[in-house]
């Protein structure tokens, strides 16, 4: 007999596909990842196979159900959260990709974006979209597809191939073909959106030659099935999808950061430091993004601030597959621990140019301050560090946009639960840093965002289940910590100089 009630979250991530179940009670009762490869054909180009994607992420939900015991029959909904900016184009035909899908990390389309600012497109850009004409963002990617792949522009005029970002990819294969939806969180990321009306924009379409009929019809990130009959088809049964959001706002929403000024840090192969700003757009001073957080049903549009470091645990993957001095990367933190500092060493890991507050695609990475004596845990202890200082220069440009001082940063990701990493963190913030008990945030977001969907739980439920797990109290001198930081900023300086 069905019971219906559990909730399936879909986690689509930068390396891995992974699928939760979780029961009425928001406890975790199966969970499934698989690895995805990723692809470096040149220099800055990151790409993946769109089909692996989906193969990977269609093999895990069948393991999680089977985990947790139960059925697609037992499921009252489905939660999507995923990479943003992504880019897949696909035929709709058909519905194989008709090219790699370009990931967010991509720098490809890094002249292109200059080329705009040089042209004085900057303001109007950031004015509609929150957003800075950057490569990380989807719609110089699309526009590269169009360009480069034979015939793409004219078949997507004829309305033959789809765009979308992962949900979008994801949803089409879970419906059979039969949606080509995205939500607005994901939606406000593309460089194509403007997220004071709500809607996809002629403008910016004509400046990046974007067909509209190439785009995916724009959802709340939560919804009714009887408001948005959208369905999964497992094993022959219909499943509502109920929920969608970037993985950043899904985290967000995962950590119960629900009123303004409350704030996130997910520590994933990069680093997303989101403030909720309400109902509220914060035009940035310091290079942060304005995004749309999220928008529950027929409610009003939320916001946030937002910034993005590009490599942190990517960081930690290079000292394991690159330099071959981790066998693991849960092995980082012994290693580090090894020295009782880094002896002056600084890594800015700017593999594919620094996000905020800089944002200078050109920067490169460096390793600083090197004698005869170091070793690789000074390296290792430097890359955790550089992972910090990335994500404090975010958090004080988040403060002084906003005028707000945090009280606490909530955190989650595989990063958080490295105690040396966020011990740092909270020394350099002079601020608590919290652990979420619940380690899946992301996960969980999507999952509370279909609950909703469905009734199973009120979004004041959310806030007041929300439960902290290890706290890290700052125990640095803001003096030791001002110096630190100034170092940091002198290695910044050698990684954007060596272009």
């Amino acid at each position: 007999m069905s019971t219906r009630d559990h909730v399936l979250a879909i986690d689509q991530g930068t390396t891995s596909s992974r699928a939760i179940v979780f029961d009425r009670q928001r406890r975790i009762m199966g969970c499934a990842q698989r690895e995805h490869p990723q692809a470096y054909p040149h220099s800055g180009w990151v790409e993946h196979d769109a089909a692996l994607i989906w193969s990977t992420q269609a093999a895990t939900l069948a393991e999680a159900l089977h985990e947790a015991g139960i059925g697609a029959r037992d499921l009252a909904a489905i939660g999507i959260t995923n990479q943003r900016e992504t880019t897949v184009l696909w035929d709709r035909l058909t519905g194989q990709p008709v090219a790699p899908a370009i990931v967010w990390q991509d720098r490809r389309t890094a002249e292109r974006c200059a080329e705009l600012l040089a042209n004085g497109y900057g303001p109007m850009i950031s004015a509609r979209t929150g957003l800075l004409p950057d490569s990380y963002f989807s719609a110089t990617k699309l526009e590269w597809l169009l360009k480069t792949v034979p015939g793409a522009r004219a078949r997507a005029v004829r309305g033959e191939l789809a765009f979308g970002t992962v949900d979008s990819w994801l949803i089409w294969n879970l419906s059979g073909g039969r949606a080509h939806v995205t939500d607005i969180s994901n939606a406000s990321r593309t460089l194509l959106f403007n997220i004071h009306t709500g809607s996809w924009d002629d403008e910016l379409l004509q400046l990046f030659d974007i067909p509209k009929a190439c785009l995916p019809r724009v959802l709340p990130c939560s919804f009714a099935p009887v408001d948005e009959p959208l369905s999964a088809d497992l094993d022959g049964i219909q499943v509502p999808i109920t929920g969608i959001a970037g993985d950043q706002q899904a985290a967000l929403f995962g950590q119960a950061c629900l009123s303004p000024g409350m704030a996130k840090n997910t520590y994933g192969t990069g680093c997303f430091l989101l403030m909720n700003t309400g109902a509220t757009t914060l035009q940035s001073q310091h290079h942060l993004l304005a995004t749309v957080a999220w928008r529950l049903g027929a409610g009003e549009l939320q916001y946030a601030l937002e910034g993005s470091v590009f490599v942190a645990g990517a960081a930690v993957q290079w000292l394991r597959d690159g330099l071959g001095l981790i066998p693991d990367s849960d092995a980082v933190e012994d290693l580090a621990r090894r020295v009782p500092d880094t002896d002056g060493v600084h890594f800015v890991p700017a593999f594919t140019g620094l996000g905020a507050p800089y944002w200078d695609p050109r920067a490169r990475g460096a390793l600083v301050g090197l004698t005869r004596g170091t070793g690789a845990a000074h390296i290792a202890r430097a890359t955790l560090e550089a992972i910090a200082f990335q994500s404090t220069d975010m958090l004080q440009a988040m403060q002084a946009d906003s005028g707000r001082t945090l009280s606490e940063l909530r955190v989650d990701g595989g990063g958080s639960r490295n105690a040396l990493l966020m011990q740092f963190q909270a020394d350099l913030l002079g601020a608590p840093v919290v652990c979420a008990q619940h380690a899946e945030s992301t996960a969980l977001g999507a999952a509370c965002l279909a609950g909703l969907g469905v009734g199973m739980w009120t979004l004041s439920q959310v806030s007041a289940d929300w439960q902290a797990g290890r706290r890290f109290l700052p125990r640095m001198s803001r003096d030791e910590a001002a110096a630190r930081l100034q170092r940091w900023s002198l290695a910044v300086a050698s990684a954007r100089s060596f272009q």
